[in-house]
C-alpha cells in the first residue's frame, strides 16, 4: 500500500512538473513571436565608440567608423558655423525637437534608429496581442484566487481560461488563423478578470508577479532591438550580392579576351599637367561609374578631363571591363591597381594597402547649445593612408581634385582649376561642428583648439605645395608619435589627418558640396537640387537597399543601365 502511495504521489509531482516546463515553453516561445514597437524613435545617427566588431575585409563596403569626442574644454563659435549647408541648418533645426529617448538611441545604434522609423511596421493581429495581454494578467491573479476557498468557482473558470488560451496560441500566431469562437472568450476573459480584481488578494504576490512579466518583456525587447541593429549594420557594411556577381563576371569576361581590353597608350595625357585630373579611390564599379558619368554629363569640355581610378588587386580587372566597354563623352578613365604601382617598398608596406576615405560618426557636445548635456551627432570623412602617396603616383602633376565614390556632381566643375587657394596645400569643406581642441585631451599636442575640422570626399589638393612643405612625412612622424603607446592606431590616424593639415586648408564655399544624403531625411528636395555636388556621406548608401529612397533618383539618373551584365547579376539599385 505504502508503494502504491508512493508510486502516485511521484507521478502526481511528474505531471505538475511537465506542465510547468510546457508553460514555461509556451511562454518562451510566445515571447519569440513578439514584435518590438516604439522600441526606439527617430534620431539622427552617429557616435564614436565602436557600434559592433566585425572584421574588415576587401568585400566590406561603405566603412564607418565610430568613436567618441572627449569635450573637457568649450569653445564658443558662431551660430553660422555649427552647420553651414543650407541643407544642414535644416538639420539643426530638425534636431533641436529631438528628445533624449532620441539621442540615446543614436548613441547606441546609430543610423539603425532612423531606419526603423522609416519602416516600421503597423500593429498588426490586434486580437492575438490582446489575448496574450489578457493572458499576462490572468496569471498574475490566479495563484492569489487560488488561495482562498470562497473563490473556487472563479478560481476553477481562470485555470480553463487560462489554460484555453494557452492552447490557442501555442497552435497560432496570427488573428486569421484563431478559431470563430474567441472573440466570445474575450469577453469572457475580460469578466473574468474583472472579477478577479473585485476580490481583495495579496498585492505583493500580483506586483511580485507583474514585475517579473515587466523584466521579460524588456529584456526580450533589448535582445530583439540588438539583433536588429546588428543586422541592419551588417546589412549596410557588406557588398551587396548582385554587385559581386556583377564584379565577378566582369572578371571573367577580362580573362576570355585580355587582349580586347588592352588600354591604348594614353601615358601623355595620363601625366599632362595641363589637363584636369580627377582621382577616385573605390572599389566598387558602379559608384565610381556614377562619379565620372555626372562629371562629365556635366562639362563644358570633358576632353580635357582625365580620370584616374585607384582600387585594389580583386577589381582591377572588373574595373578595366566596365570604363572600356562604356563611354564617357571624352573623357580620358585610367584604372590603376594601387597593389602593383612601382613605389618605394617601404611605403608600400606601410601607406600602400589600399584603403576607402574612411568615415567616422562622430557624437561630442554642442558649445551652442544652452544645455551643456545636448549631444550633437554627424559624420565625418578623411583621408586614407593611400592618398598621402598621391604625390609619387602622379609626380607630373601640379594639381589633382579628389573625389569620394559616394559623390554625385551636379554642376561644372572646371572652376576648381581657377580656384585661388591663397597658398594652402588642399581645399576642403570645414566641419566646424568639431574643433581640435576637443578632442585634444586625448594627447596633449599644442596646437590651435579653435581650428575647424575638415573633410574628405572633394577636395583639390596642390601637389606643388604638398611635396614642398612635406605633408606625407609630416603624416607618417605623427602617426608614429600619437601611437608609442600602442593600441591607438585608428584614432592616431584619424587625429594626425587633422594635425598634419593645420594651417594649410583652404576653405571650399559652401555652395559646392551638400553632404549628409547617407543618413538624414530633412534635406529639402530643392537644396538637392540645387547642390553643385550632392555628397551620401554616411552608412545609407545610393547602392544599398537601405538607401535613402527619396534621395536615390539623383543617383540613379546617372547609372548606365543598358549593360548586359545587370540584369544578368539583377542589379537594380
Amino acid at each position: 500500500m505504502l508503494l502504491i502511495i508512493i508510486l502516485r504521489y511521484s507521478i502526481y509531482i511528474f505531471f505538475n512538473l511537465l506542465n510547468i516546463i510546457v508553460r514555461i515553453a509556451f511562454y518562451a516561445n510566445g515571447q519569440k513571436r513578439l514584435r518590438v514597437y516604439d522600441q526606439h524613435v527617430e534620431v539622427t545617427t552617429k557616435n564614436y565608440s565602436q557600434d559592433f566588431t566585425s572584421n574588415p575585409g576587401k568585400e566590406v563596403e561603405n566603412k564607418t567608423n565610430s568613436f567618441t569626442v572627449l569635450t573637457n574644454t568649450s569653445y564658443s563659435r558662431p551660430e553660422t558655423n555649427i552647420l553651414r549647408q543650407s541643407g544642414r541648418n535644416e538639420v539643426a533645426k530638425n534636431s533641436e525637437g529631438t528628445t533624449e529617448s532620441e539621442q540615446l538611441c543614436a548613441l547606441k545604434y546609430g543610423s539603425y534608429c532612423l531606419w526603423r522609423i522609416e519602416h516600421k511596421e503597423k500593429v498588426k493581429d490586434l486580437v492575438v496581442k490582446r489575448m496574450k495581454d489578457q493572458l499576462y494578467v490572468a496569471r498574475a491573479y490566479y495563484p492569489s484566487i487560488a488561495k482562498l476557498p470562497a473563490l473556487d468557482k472563479l478560481s476553477l473558470e481562470m485555470k480553463q481560461n487560462i489554460q484555453e488560451y494557452e492552447r490557442v496560441l501555442s497552435e497560432t500566431s496570427t488573428d486569421v488563423d484563431l478559431p470563430s469562437h474567441m472573440k466570445k472568450k474575450l469577453q469572457n476573459m475580460d469578466d473574468v478578470i474583472a472579477r478577479a480584481k473585485s476580490y481583495p488578494v495579496d498585492c505583493n504576490n500580483v506586483d511580485k508577479k507583474f514585475r517579473q512579466l515587466v523584466d521579460l518583456t524588456e529584456d526580450e525587447a533589448n535582445f530583439h532591438a540588438k539583433q536588429s541593429a546588428f543586422l541592419y549594420q551588417l546589412a549596410v557594411l557588406t557588398m551587396p550580392k548582385s554587385l559581386h556577381c556583377l564584379s565577378m563576371r566582369l572578371t571573367v569576361e577580362y580573362f576570355k579576351s585580355p587582349s580586347l581590353y588592352m588600354e591604348q597608350s594614353l601615358s601623355e595625357k595620363y601625366m599632362n599637367p595641363d589637363l584636369q585630373h580627377y582621382v577616385i579611390f573605390s572599389n566598387n564599379i558602379l559608384a565610381s561609374s556614377v562619379v565620372v558619368n555626372s562629371t562629365v554629363m556635366h562639362a563644358k569640355e570633358s576632353g580635357n578631363q582625365v580620370f584616374h581610378v585607384l582600387t585594389d588587386k580583386q577589381n582591377y580587372f572588373a574595373m578595366k571591363v566596365w570604363f572600356f566597354s562604356n563611354t564617357f563623352r571624352e573623357a580620358t578613365v585610367q584604372v590603376l591597381n594601387i597593389e602593383d604601382l612601382e613605389i618605394n617598398t617601404q611605403e608600400k608596406g606601410s601607406l600602400l594597402q589600399l584603403s576607402l576615405p574612411e568615415e567616422f560618426r562622430i557624437s561630442f557636445h554642442d558649445a551652442s547649445k544652452p544645455s551643456k548635456s545636448q549631444i550633437v551627432t554627424d559624420y565625418m570623412s578623411l583621408f586614407s593612408n593611400s592618398h598621402y602617396v598621391l604625390p609619387k603616383i602622379f609626380h607630373t602633376l601640379k594639381k589633382v581634385v579628389v573625389l569620394d565614390d559616394d559623390l554625385v556632381v551636379q554642376r561644372d566643375l572646371s572652376a576648381l582649376w581657377s580656384l585661388d587657394m591663397d597658398g594652402k596645400v588642399i581645399s576642403a569643406l570645414q566641419f566646424c561642428s568639431l574643433r581640435l581642441g576637443q578632442i585634444n585631451y586625448n594627447f596633449g599636442k599644442n596646437f590651435d583648439g579653435n581650428t575647424c575640422a575638415w573633410l574628405s570626399g572633394f577636395n583639390v589638393i596642390d601637389l606643388v605645395r604638398w611635396r614642398d612643405q612635406a605633408v606625407t612625412e609630416t603624416y607618417k612622424r605623427l602617426v608614429q608619435e600619437l601611437d608609442r603607446d600602442r593600441g591607438r592606431f585608428k584614432t592616431a590616424t584619424v587625429f594626425s589627418s587633422l594635425l598634419t593639415f593645420q594651417g594649410m586648408v583652404h576653405t571650399l564655399d559652401d555652395d559646392w558640396v551638400l553632404p549628409g544624403l547617407g543618413h538624414t531625411y530633412s534635406l529639402a528636395p530643392e537644396t538637392v537640387r540645387n547642390a553643385a555636388v550632392l555628397h551620401f556621406n554616411g552608412n545609407r548608401k545610393p547602392w544599398l537597399e537601405l538607401g535613402i529612397q527619396k534621395y536615390k533618383t539623383f543617383w540613379r539618373t546617372y547609372l548606365n543601365r543598358e549593360h548586359r551584365f545587370l540584369s544578368d547579376c539583377n542589379v537594380n539599385p
